[in-house]
Protein backbone atom coordinates (compact mmCIF):
# COMPACT_ATOMS: atom_id res chain seq x y z
CA UNK A 1 0.00 0.00 0.00
CA UNK A 2 1.72 3.67 -1.20
CA UNK A 3 1.86 6.36 1.58
CA UNK A 4 -0.71 8.53 -0.09
CA UNK A 5 -3.38 5.35 -0.50
CA UNK A 6 -2.60 4.76 3.08
CA UNK A 7 -3.12 8.22 4.07
CA UNK A 8 -6.34 8.69 2.04
CA UNK A 9 -7.96 5.45 3.72
CA UNK A 10 -7.38 6.56 7.05
CA UNK A 11 -9.02 10.15 6.12
CA UNK A 12 -6.04 12.03 6.53
CA UNK A 13 -4.91 12.56 2.85
CA UNK A 14 -2.78 15.61 1.81
CA UNK A 15 -4.86 17.56 -0.52
CA UNK A 16 -2.87 18.75 -3.53
CA UNK A 17 -0.17 21.01 -2.73
CA UNK A 18 -0.82 21.03 0.79
CA UNK A 19 2.16 21.27 2.56
CA UNK A 20 3.36 18.14 5.05
CA UNK A 21 4.22 18.95 8.64
CA UNK A 22 5.16 17.57 11.55
CA UNK A 23 1.08 16.04 12.09
CA UNK A 24 1.48 14.31 8.40
CA UNK A 25 4.69 12.96 9.48
CA UNK A 26 3.50 11.50 12.68
CA UNK A 27 0.94 9.61 11.32
CA UNK A 28 3.16 8.17 8.56
CA UNK A 29 5.45 6.53 11.07
CA UNK A 30 3.13 5.95 14.36
CA UNK A 31 5.08 8.14 16.53
CA UNK A 32 3.94 11.38 18.71
CA UNK A 33 4.27 15.12 16.97
CA UNK A 34 7.00 15.40 20.22
CA UNK A 35 8.75 12.51 19.30
CA UNK A 36 8.59 13.67 15.39
CA UNK A 37 9.79 16.89 16.57
CA UNK A 38 12.17 16.32 18.64
CA UNK A 39 13.77 13.34 16.61
CA UNK A 40 14.23 16.06 13.62
CA UNK A 41 16.24 18.02 16.24
CA UNK A 42 18.73 14.99 16.57
CA UNK A 43 17.62 14.75 20.27
CA UNK A 44 20.02 12.76 22.23
CA UNK A 45 17.02 10.85 24.19
CA UNK A 46 15.89 9.56 20.51
CA UNK A 47 17.17 6.40 19.23
CA UNK A 48 19.19 6.29 15.97
CA UNK A 49 16.51 3.94 14.29
CA UNK A 50 13.71 6.18 15.11
CA UNK A 51 15.93 9.23 13.62
CA UNK A 52 16.20 7.50 10.64
CA UNK A 53 12.46 6.40 10.22
CA UNK A 54 11.44 10.05 10.61
CA UNK A 55 14.25 12.31 8.60
CA UNK A 56 13.40 9.26 5.59
CA UNK A 57 9.55 9.72 5.75
CA UNK A 58 10.34 13.73 6.03
CA UNK A 59 12.46 13.22 3.18
CA UNK A 60 9.92 11.13 0.80
CA UNK A 61 7.47 14.39 1.81
CA UNK A 62 9.38 16.72 1.28
CA UNK A 63 9.18 18.25 4.51
CA UNK A 64 10.39 21.75 5.56
CA UNK A 65 9.76 23.46 9.03
CA UNK A 66 7.71 26.26 9.18
CA UNK A 67 9.71 29.63 9.13
CA UNK A 68 7.21 31.55 11.07
CA UNK A 69 6.80 28.85 13.79
CA UNK A 70 10.56 28.52 14.42
CA UNK A 71 11.04 32.29 14.52
CA UNK A 72 7.69 32.15 16.94
CA UNK A 73 9.45 29.45 19.07
CA UNK A 74 13.00 30.50 19.10
CA UNK A 75 13.63 34.15 17.50
CA UNK A 76 15.28 32.68 14.77
CA UNK A 77 14.63 32.89 10.88
CA UNK A 78 16.95 30.30 10.16
CA UNK A 79 18.11 32.95 6.89
CA UNK A 80 21.29 33.92 6.15
CA UNK A 81 20.85 37.60 4.67
CA UNK A 82 23.13 37.82 1.06
CA UNK A 83 23.16 41.17 0.05
CA UNK A 84 24.62 41.36 -3.54
CA UNK A 85 24.64 44.21 -6.52
CA UNK A 86 22.76 43.28 -9.71
CA UNK A 87 24.55 45.12 -12.15
CA UNK A 88 25.91 43.63 -15.23
CA UNK A 89 28.50 40.89 -15.20
CA UNK A 90 30.05 38.43 -17.87
CA UNK A 91 31.80 36.12 -15.24
CA UNK A 92 29.48 34.75 -13.04
CA UNK A 93 30.50 36.44 -9.94
CA UNK A 94 26.86 36.25 -8.29
CA UNK A 95 26.46 33.09 -8.86
CA UNK A 96 29.92 31.64 -7.52
CA UNK A 97 28.99 33.33 -4.34
CA UNK A 98 25.87 31.95 -3.88
CA UNK A 99 27.43 28.20 -5.03
CA UNK A 100 30.02 28.81 -2.18
CA UNK A 101 27.68 29.77 0.40
CA UNK A 102 25.47 26.99 -0.73
CA UNK A 103 27.67 24.38 -0.05
CA UNK A 104 27.83 25.44 3.52
CA UNK A 105 24.85 26.09 4.25
CA UNK A 106 23.62 22.44 3.18
CA UNK A 107 24.85 20.57 6.31
CA UNK A 108 22.99 23.14 8.73
CA UNK A 109 19.94 24.68 9.31
CA UNK A 110 20.26 27.83 7.85
CA UNK A 111 18.42 29.26 4.21
CA UNK A 112 20.01 31.19 1.81
CA UNK A 113 18.18 34.56 1.04
CA UNK A 114 19.63 37.10 -1.77
CA UNK A 115 18.94 40.50 -1.17
CA UNK A 116 19.47 42.42 -4.54
CA UNK A 117 20.24 45.88 -5.05
CA UNK A 118 21.95 48.44 -7.67
CA UNK A 119 25.19 49.98 -6.38
CA UNK A 120 24.20 53.34 -7.30
CA UNK A 121 21.55 54.02 -5.04
CA UNK A 122 21.87 53.82 -1.31
CA UNK A 123 23.40 50.85 -0.05
CA UNK A 124 22.45 51.49 3.54
CA UNK A 125 18.55 50.71 2.26
CA UNK A 126 18.47 46.64 2.22
CA UNK A 127 20.33 46.91 4.78
CA UNK A 128 18.11 48.56 7.31
CA UNK A 129 15.33 46.77 6.27
CA UNK A 130 17.03 43.31 6.86
CA UNK A 131 17.97 44.76 10.60
CA UNK A 132 14.08 46.63 11.07
CA UNK A 133 12.14 43.76 10.04
CA UNK A 134 14.48 41.07 11.71
CA UNK A 135 14.06 39.10 8.49
CA UNK A 136 17.48 36.84 9.16
CA UNK A 137 20.27 35.91 11.56
CA UNK A 138 23.40 36.64 9.70
CA UNK A 139 24.36 38.90 6.73
CA UNK A 140 26.84 38.48 4.19
CA UNK A 141 27.57 41.84 2.20
CA UNK A 142 30.18 42.96 -0.67
CA UNK A 143 31.90 46.19 -2.43
CA UNK A 144 32.94 46.99 1.19
CA UNK A 145 34.44 50.74 1.62
CA UNK A 146 37.45 51.93 3.72
CA UNK A 147 34.84 53.58 6.27
CA UNK A 148 31.76 51.57 5.75
CA UNK A 149 28.35 52.58 7.51
CA UNK A 150 26.77 49.37 6.85
CA UNK A 151 29.31 47.39 9.20
CA UNK A 152 29.32 50.14 11.58
CA UNK A 153 25.26 50.03 12.10
CA UNK A 154 25.70 45.86 12.15
CA UNK A 155 27.81 46.67 14.91
CA UNK A 156 26.16 48.85 16.58
CA UNK A 157 23.24 46.83 16.54
CA UNK A 158 25.33 43.30 17.51
CA UNK A 159 24.49 42.05 14.69
CA UNK A 160 26.18 39.03 13.24
CA UNK A 161 27.70 39.84 9.93
CA UNK A 162 30.48 39.12 7.68
CA UNK A 163 31.86 40.99 4.58
CA UNK A 164 33.63 40.06 1.06
CA UNK A 165 36.49 42.88 1.72
CA UNK A 166 38.36 44.64 4.45
CA UNK A 167 37.54 48.13 6.40
CA UNK A 168 39.92 50.65 7.59
CA UNK A 169 37.85 51.88 10.49
CA UNK A 170 38.77 50.44 13.85
CA UNK A 171 36.34 47.77 13.57
CA UNK A 172 36.94 44.18 14.59
CA UNK A 173 34.83 42.51 12.46
CA UNK A 174 34.37 38.83 10.36
CA UNK A 175 35.42 39.14 6.15
CA UNK A 176 36.96 37.26 3.71
CA UNK A 177 38.89 39.08 1.21
CA UNK A 178 41.49 38.29 -1.70
CA UNK A 179 44.92 40.07 -1.77
CA UNK A 180 44.64 42.38 -4.60
CA UNK A 181 48.03 44.21 -2.95
CA UNK A 182 49.93 40.72 -4.04
CA UNK A 183 48.00 40.67 -7.66
CA UNK A 184 48.80 44.02 -8.17
CA UNK A 185 52.36 43.75 -7.32
CA UNK A 186 52.98 40.28 -9.04
CA UNK A 187 51.18 41.33 -12.29
CA UNK A 188 53.62 44.49 -12.59
CA UNK A 189 55.99 41.75 -12.15
CA UNK A 190 54.78 39.33 -14.74
CA UNK A 191 54.71 42.23 -17.54
CA UNK A 192 58.18 43.31 -16.19
CA UNK A 193 59.17 39.89 -17.34
CA UNK A 194 57.94 40.01 -20.68
CA UNK A 195 60.16 43.33 -21.79
CA UNK A 196 57.39 45.80 -20.33
CA UNK A 197 57.76 48.98 -19.21
CA UNK A 198 54.86 51.12 -19.60
CA UNK A 199 52.10 49.49 -17.97
CA UNK A 200 48.38 51.00 -17.25
CA UNK A 201 46.02 49.99 -14.60
CA UNK A 202 42.10 49.15 -14.78
CA UNK A 203 41.51 49.49 -11.12
CA UNK A 204 38.01 49.54 -9.11
CA UNK A 205 36.58 52.78 -8.20
CA UNK A 206 38.62 54.87 -5.94
CA UNK A 207 35.75 54.86 -2.79
CA UNK A 208 36.08 50.77 -2.16
CA UNK A 209 38.78 49.12 0.00
CA UNK A 210 40.00 47.24 -2.96
CA UNK A 211 41.35 49.81 -5.11
CA UNK A 212 43.70 51.65 -1.76
CA UNK A 213 45.27 47.50 -1.94
CA UNK A 214 45.62 46.95 -5.71
CA UNK A 215 46.97 50.88 -5.97
CA UNK A 216 49.36 49.83 -3.19
CA UNK A 217 50.84 46.76 -5.14
CA UNK A 218 50.71 48.74 -8.15
CA UNK A 219 53.22 51.47 -7.26
CA UNK A 220 55.40 48.87 -4.96
CA UNK A 221 55.30 47.00 -8.28
CA UNK A 222 56.76 49.88 -10.45
CA UNK A 223 59.34 51.03 -7.81
CA UNK A 224 60.63 47.55 -7.31
CA UNK A 225 60.76 46.47 -10.75
CA UNK A 226 61.54 50.06 -12.46
CA UNK A 227 58.31 50.81 -14.58
CA UNK A 228 56.11 53.82 -14.98
CA UNK A 229 52.28 54.09 -15.08
CA UNK A 230 50.28 55.05 -18.19
CA UNK A 231 47.28 56.77 -16.68
CA UNK A 232 43.75 54.82 -17.21
CA UNK A 233 42.11 58.29 -17.00
CA UNK A 234 38.87 58.05 -15.00
CA UNK A 235 38.35 54.84 -16.43
CA UNK A 236 37.83 51.88 -13.74
CA UNK A 237 35.77 48.36 -13.48
CA UNK A 238 32.86 49.25 -13.41
CA UNK A 239 32.42 51.82 -16.77
CA UNK A 240 30.49 50.45 -18.89
CA UNK A 241 31.79 47.99 -21.40
CA UNK A 242 31.53 49.83 -24.58
CA UNK A 243 33.03 52.98 -22.94
CA UNK A 244 36.34 50.81 -21.72
CA UNK A 245 35.89 48.88 -25.58
CA UNK A 246 36.36 53.22 -26.65
CA UNK A 247 38.62 54.09 -24.54
CA UNK A 248 41.33 51.22 -24.75
CA UNK A 249 40.91 51.55 -28.60
CA UNK A 250 41.56 55.33 -28.20
CA UNK A 251 44.71 54.72 -25.97
CA UNK A 252 46.20 52.21 -28.17
CA UNK A 253 46.00 54.51 -31.22
CA UNK A 254 47.73 57.32 -28.89
CA UNK A 255 51.22 58.62 -29.13
CA UNK A 256 52.87 56.48 -25.93
CA UNK A 257 50.16 53.69 -25.62
CA UNK A 258 51.11 51.00 -22.73
CA UNK A 259 52.43 47.94 -23.35
CA UNK A 260 51.54 46.61 -20.46
CA UNK A 261 48.10 46.47 -18.57
CA UNK A 262 46.50 45.05 -15.72
CA UNK A 263 43.07 44.67 -15.02
CA UNK A 264 41.44 43.62 -11.93
CA UNK A 265 38.03 42.30 -13.66
CA UNK A 266 37.64 39.37 -16.13
CA UNK A 267 34.74 41.13 -17.79
CA UNK A 268 36.46 44.29 -18.52
CA UNK A 269 39.64 42.91 -20.05
CA UNK A 270 37.03 41.55 -22.98
CA UNK A 271 36.39 45.08 -23.45
CA UNK A 272 39.99 45.94 -22.94
CA UNK A 273 41.15 42.84 -25.89
CA UNK A 274 38.36 44.43 -28.41
CA UNK A 275 39.90 47.63 -27.98
CA UNK A 276 43.24 46.84 -28.55
CA UNK A 277 42.28 45.12 -31.25
CA UNK A 278 39.92 47.47 -32.98
CA UNK A 279 43.05 49.99 -32.95
CA UNK A 280 45.19 47.22 -35.17
CA UNK A 281 47.29 46.31 -32.19
CA UNK A 282 48.17 42.50 -31.31
CA UNK A 283 47.70 40.96 -27.65
CA UNK A 284 51.19 39.50 -26.93
CA UNK A 285 53.13 41.40 -29.67
CA UNK A 286 52.27 44.91 -28.88
CA UNK A 287 51.20 44.80 -25.40
CA UNK A 288 50.78 42.13 -22.87
CA UNK A 289 47.56 41.76 -20.62
CA UNK A 290 47.56 40.90 -16.73
CA UNK A 291 44.12 40.10 -16.13
CA UNK A 292 42.05 38.58 -12.37
CA UNK A 293 39.37 36.21 -13.28
CA UNK A 294 36.84 34.72 -10.96
CA UNK A 295 35.82 32.28 -13.87
CA UNK A 296 38.55 30.22 -15.64
CA UNK A 297 37.56 31.01 -19.35
CA UNK A 298 39.68 34.31 -20.59
CA UNK A 299 42.28 31.77 -21.86
CA UNK A 300 39.88 30.03 -23.94
CA UNK A 301 39.26 33.23 -25.91
CA UNK A 302 42.81 34.70 -25.51
CA UNK A 303 45.55 32.30 -24.80
CA UNK A 304 47.73 35.55 -24.36
CA UNK A 305 46.40 36.56 -21.55
CA UNK A 306 48.25 36.15 -18.06
CA UNK A 307 45.21 35.61 -15.73
CA UNK A 308 45.00 34.74 -11.83
CA UNK A 309 42.16 32.90 -10.38
CA UNK A 310 40.24 34.29 -7.72
CA UNK A 311 37.91 31.82 -6.35
CA UNK A 312 34.41 33.85 -5.39
CA UNK A 313 33.27 29.91 -4.55
CA UNK A 314 35.90 30.26 -1.61
CA UNK A 315 35.03 33.40 -0.59
CA UNK A 316 31.18 32.01 -0.42
CA UNK A 317 32.07 29.49 1.92
CA UNK A 318 34.43 31.62 4.03
CA UNK A 319 31.78 34.49 4.78
CA UNK A 320 28.96 31.61 5.08
CA UNK A 321 31.33 29.59 7.67
CA UNK A 322 32.64 33.15 9.23
CA UNK A 323 28.78 34.54 9.21
CA UNK A 324 27.52 30.86 10.86
CA UNK A 325 29.96 30.86 13.54
CA UNK A 326 29.83 34.92 14.41
CA UNK A 327 26.11 33.63 15.30
CA UNK A 328 27.32 31.39 17.52
CA UNK A 329 29.30 33.63 19.61
CA UNK A 330 32.83 32.82 17.60
CA UNK A 331 35.24 36.35 18.55
CA UNK A 332 35.31 38.14 15.16
CA UNK A 333 39.23 38.23 15.00
CA UNK A 334 38.87 34.57 14.70
CA UNK A 335 36.85 34.93 11.66
CA UNK A 336 39.25 36.81 9.31
CA UNK A 337 40.71 35.32 6.32
CA UNK A 338 42.22 36.67 2.75
CA UNK A 339 43.24 34.40 -0.23
CA UNK A 340 46.52 34.19 -2.54
CA UNK A 341 46.42 35.10 -6.07
CA UNK A 342 47.21 31.96 -8.22
CA UNK A 343 48.39 32.33 -11.56
CA UNK A 344 45.95 30.05 -13.88
CA UNK A 345 47.30 27.05 -15.53
CA UNK A 346 46.44 28.18 -18.37
CA UNK A 347 48.10 31.74 -18.56
CA UNK A 348 51.42 31.96 -20.68
CA UNK A 349 54.69 30.81 -18.78
CA UNK A 350 56.84 33.96 -17.74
Amino acid sequence: MDDNHQLKSSGKALEPGARPTLKTIAFMTGLGITTVSRALKDAPDIGMETKERVRLVAAQLGYQPNRAGVRLRTGKTNVIALVLSIDEELMGFTSQMMFGISEVLAGTQYHLVLTPHVHQKDPMVPVRYILDTASADGMIISRTLPDDPRVALMTERNFPFATHGRTDMGVCHPFHDFDNEAYAFEAVKRLVASGRRRIALLAPPAKLSYYIHTRIGFERGLAAFGATEVSMGRMTSEAPLSDLRSYSSDLMRSADPPDGIISISGSSSIALVAGIEAAGKRLGHDVDMVSKQSAEFLNWIRPEIHTVNESVRLAGRELAKAVIARIDGVAPELLQSVSSPVWSSMAPRD
